[in-house]
Order: C-alpha cells, then structure tokens, then sequence
C-alpha cells in the first residue's frame, strides 16, 4: 500500500509546469531570504505558518465564555461537546481540503494560473458543483465572517471595560473600530505570519492565566455546581462551544497561502488538539471556583481578581481580537475585490483604499447592536452548524457520488489506468495506480462510515425532541396548566439578561428590558399564587 507522503504528492501530481516553476521560485526567494526582516515578519506559507494561523483563528473571545457555556452544560458534557466538535471539525476540515486540491488540480490541468488570484471556497463549490452551491457557499460564508467581524469589535469594547470605564462601551467601539479598519493594509494570509505567531502566544498567555487565577483564588464560599438544570441552557452552551471550532470560512483560503497547499492535510487536526490545552483546563478551573455563579458571569473577566495579570490579560485578548478580525475580514477583502474588479491589483494602497466600503458596513454594525451574546448564540446555531459540518459533508458526498470519481483522481479511472499499466501501454508510475486503488477504498469506507453516523445522528436528535416534548406534557398536566403557561412561566426568567454581561445593551434599552422582565415576573408570580389557592 502506498505511504501517505507518496498519496499527497500524487494528489497534486498533476499541477501545471508553469505553476510549478513559479513554485520553485518562490521557494528559492524564500530559502534566499531566510532570516531577512520580510521573510520572518511578513511572507509566510509553510505548514508551521498554516498551523499558527489555523489555531490562532479557533480560539479568541470564546475563550472568556467557555466557563458561561460549561455552567450551563455542566463539567462532564462541556470537555465531551469541546473533543467532539473539535474532532467532527478536523474532519470536515480535512473534506475541504480534498475538495480544494481537486478543484485546482481540475483548473490547473486547464492552464488556469493562480498566481495573483486567491481561491476561495465558494469558488470550489462552483466549479465541482455549479452555480447553486456556488450562491450558498457564498451566503453562508459571507454571513458568517460579517458577523464574526462584528463580534469581535463588540468583545474589544466589552473587554476594555474591565481595565476603563470612564468611557462607555459605544465609545471604545468607534476607537477599535478605527484600529481594525487597519487591515484594508494587509494583502492576503500570506501576511499574517508574525500576527498568528503573536495571536496564539497571547491566547495562551490568558488561557493558562484563567486556569491559574481560579485554582489560586479557589472555590468560593457555598459554590454550586448544578448544571444542566435545563434543556434550553443545555443546547445553548452547545452552541457556543460549536461556534468555538467554527473557523472553516477561511481555510481555503490558508491552504491557498501555504507554498505547498497538499500538506494540509492534518495541520487543523494538530491546530485543533493544541487548542484542547486552552480550552478545556481554562473553562474548567474557573467553572470549578465559581460554579453557577458563571450564569450570570458571561465573561470570567467578570469574576477574576482585578490586578495586573488580569489587566494584561484583557489587552493581550484586545490585540488578538484585532487579529481575528483580520481573519474575518481578509475573505470578505476578496469577495469584493473580485467583484469590482480588483483582485488583480499589486497596488497596496488602491486594494486597501477599495476594502473600505467592508468595513464601514461592519464598524456600523458593530455600533448599533452593543452586545455579542445574542448574536454569538445565533451564528453559532444558524450559520456555523452549515458552514462546518453540512455544507462541506454535503460537497464532499456529491462531488464523489459517481464509482469513476471515487476510483480515479481528477476524473480517471483507477482500474482502467491499471489495466493499461500493466498491459504496458502507459507510462503511469506503479504509485500512482496503488495511489487510485487505495483512494477508492478509503471513499468507500468513508461513505459506509458516514452513513452509520447519520444514522446515529437523526435517531438521538429525535430521541431528545420527543422526551422533551414528553417532559412537557407531563410536567403541564402535573401543574394543571397547559404547556404554553408553561413556556410562559419558563420565560420570563430569560428576560433579565439584558442587564447582564455581555450583552451590554445601550442604556434605555436595558432599562425597558429589565422592566417588562420584571413585569413579567410579577404576573408570573400572581398566577402560581392563584393556582396555589
């Protein structure tokens, strides 16, 4: 059976000369220029800077609300969803890879020339799958990195609140705003190598600086630990942890930096078991010592004692966070810039000049709606679970639906190039013809795999719908009311957390949320008084 260095290098066996040479030239700068100032700090693309990059994007503001999620999913379902959702990802990540090499193996087999265009996924979708997926990869992406963008400014201003608050949260919005705008300068991932270096090192100073904090300050007195308590909390705490491992909207584009994309393959895997060393001793050292108390603590800033690890905690997480908005940003810089025309530009200045209407709209957004808890929670549940699980499963299934597509890479068949290889009438090397037989045993074996895991998948899901709605029922039929008094009577006490962080709503609309909750909590009260008497 052939090894897997040989399966790698004969996916992309069939690149173009053309590309190639460049190729050989750029690496030839590159080891030319090796300990010169650009080379270290500016042009990166080699598997270390595609790690940085994948780790450093996964884990930002999350980090600080990990503790918020485990206290509504409790300790033991916390770690499992993280190492789930971490490996579930890797996975996918790994499907979006295949697809990538295929479409530019496809393209480049055309004489298609890459060097100044960067491949983005929803131009994967359209070439393997045509215009449809082309339009929903589009959306999905799109969406999902404007609010991401919009998230991250949001979390500079509510972080910054803990060192100064002599200005509010709007404020230092317009100020992070402006700072962000900054990354119009930067061209592409091939760019980012000293910020994702910086990025994970200032990850990993807060992380670690949590885990420490809450076992030096200890369980406070008459701790709880009663999660999960209810289904709701359950399933949203999920979702948080869900969008922690969402980071697949810009992984084309990453492997499109790196100088030798195939090698790809498991750098997010790696990136992915590196971040289980943040999250998972951060989130639970603080859920230990303060317990249910994080229910009403979103961010562990909140609960940590202020002094200058904290403070230096709070603005390392500030300078990442306008890292990870570059990340954000950078996908969407190529959208527009293809579609006014100016992807092809070398000029620095007239593309940074052209990425500005991106920003304006985001920095607006951000303005408007001054609080990332809600709008965390929705892209996580709406956007995230299609842009990292469905979408890429969905293209990989389809893309190889058909035997000759499993069996052959880039359209040949595996055992019609055997059988003319062996009768000697093709020079086709004898690892490319293991390569294409073992390819179509390992499609297979995905397949029969993924289908037990759907399988699995829809019956669980479906099991908890039903003893949800059963648990309903029943508890409605206990009490004497129907099960919408019930939900009522659920309800009101979500009401309240708009004068908690961190949401940080503006002012007045704090004020009229806290009044209808508590309006709603007095009617509530009267009507378990009534049912009592």
């Amino acid at each position: 059976m052939l090894s897997q260095k040989h399966a790698e290098e004969a996916i992309v066996s069939n690149y173009s000369e053309t590309d190639q040479h460049e190729r050989k030239e750029e690496e030839a700068e590159e080891n030319h220029s090796l300990f010169s100032v650009k080379s270290i700090l500016w042009h990166g693309g080699s598997v270390w800077d595609a790690w940085f990059s994948c780790a450093s994007n996964q884990v930002a503001q999350v980090l600080l609300t990990l503790p918020y999620s485990f206290s509504q999913l409790g300790m033991l379902s916390g770690i499992l969803f993280q190492i789930f959702y971490g490996l579930v990802g890797s996975w996918t990540a790994y499907l979006i890879s295949v697809l990538y090499i295929e479409y530019r193996s496809r393209k480049e087999k055309e004489n298609v020339n890459f060097k100044n265009h960067v491949i983005q996924w929803f131009e994967v979708l359209d070439g393997l799958l045509g215009p449809y997926w082309k339009a929903v990869g589009l959306a999905f992406n799109c969406t999902f990195l404007l609010f991401g963008s919009v998230i991250q400014l949001i979390a500079c201003a509510s972080n910054i609140y803990y060192i100064n608050d002599h200005m509010d949260k709007r404020t230092w919005t317009y100020i992070f705003g402006a700072c962000c705008a900054t990354t119009v300068f930067i061209p592409s991932f091939h760019n980012y190598r000293i910020w994702s270096f910086l990025g994970l090192g200032m990850t990993t100073y807060t992380a670690w600086y949590m885990a420490i904090a809450a076992l030096i300050h200890g369980q406070t007195v008459g701790v709880t630990h009663s999660a999960p308590t209810k289904l709701v909390l359950y399933f949203t705490g999920a979702t948080n942890i869900l969008y922690t491992f969402g980071g697949h909207a810009v992984t084309v584009e990453i492997m499109h930096a790196m100088w030798k994309p195939q090698k790809f393959k498991y750098i997010y895997l790696m990136a992915t078991l590196y971040v289980y060393t943040l999250t998972i001793p951060s989130a639970t050292a603080v859920y230990w010592a303060f317990g249910d108390e994080l229910l009403n603590h979103s961010n562990a800033f909140s609960l940590l004692p202020k002094n200058g690890f904290r403070d230096a905690a709070v603005i390392l997480m500030l300078i990442h966070q306008f890292i990870t908005f570059g990340f954000a940003c950078t996908p969407l810089y190529f959208v527009w810039e293809k579609v006014i025309g100016m992807h092809d530009t070398k000029s620095i200045c007239l593309r940074a000049l052209a990425r500005l209407p991106v920003v304006i709209p985001i920095w607006f957004l951000a303005i408007i709606f001054p609080f990332f808890g809600p709008i965390n929670s929705a892209v996580g549940a709406l956007l995230v679970s299609f842009t990292v699980y469905i979408i890429p499963s969905l293209a990989h299934m389809l893309t190889y639906r058909k035997a000759s597509a499993r069996q052959g890479c880039c359209g040949h068949n595996s055992r019609e190039w055997a059988h003319t290889a062996f009768d000697g009438d093709s020079p086709i090397p004898q690892c490319d013809i293991e390569w294409r037989l073992h390819r179509e045993m390992e499609q297979e074996m995905y397949k029969r795999a993924f289908k037990a895991w759907s399988w699995v998948a829809c019956r669980f899901h479906l099991v908890i719908c039903c003893s949800w709605v059963l648990y309903s029922v029943l508890r409605s039929e206990l009490a004497g009311l129907m099960p919408f008094q019930i939900v009522h009577l659920h309800g009101f006490n979500l009401m309240t957390a708009a004068e908690k962080p961190p949401y940080f709503m503006p002012s007045w609309t704090a004020i009229i949320s806290r009044n209808k909750g508590m309006d709603m909590k007095i009617d509530g009260v009267r009507l378990v008084e009534e049912i009592r008497e």
